[in-house]
């Protein structure tokens, strides 16, 4: 996904708190990241540390907003896309889980992540 979902440039600092956030469906409840003062990483997911380096931004938008369109077999949940998903609880059918807005910012803070992880 080459293009930006938004007009205006993703922010780090907000998509760091989004990473975070347990109310946005956090990136560490799966992945390792470079946030110490949160104690629970998860480890079903690769560690996200140095990610920015390994991918491009538009490869990391792709992953994401529809990361099956790359993986069909991935656990990984799609961020941005309301077709063609399975066990949606009906309150959240029809929604995203991100904003284009917030997946520009996540995308804008993990494209910083260029440090290798421990």
């Amino acid at each position: 996904m080459p293009v930006p979902l938004t007009d205006e440039a993703g922010n780090p600092a907000r998509g760091r708190l989004i990473v975070a956030d347990l109310g946005k469906a956090s990136c560490l409840i799966c992945h390792a990241m470079p946030i110490p003062e949160e104690p629970d990483h998860g480890t079903i997911g690769p560690p996200l540390h140095g990610i920015g380096a390994r991918f491009t931004a538009a490869e990391l938008r792709q992953r994401i907003a529809d990361p099956k369109a790359l993986n069909p077999d991935t656990i990984m949940p799609a961020y941005y896309r309301t077709e063609g998903l399975t066990g949606v609880l009906e309150r959240y059918r029809g929604t995203t889980i991100y904003s284009a807005q917030e997946l520009e910012d996540v995308l804008a803070y993990l494209v910083t992540l260029t440090e290798p992880g421990p």
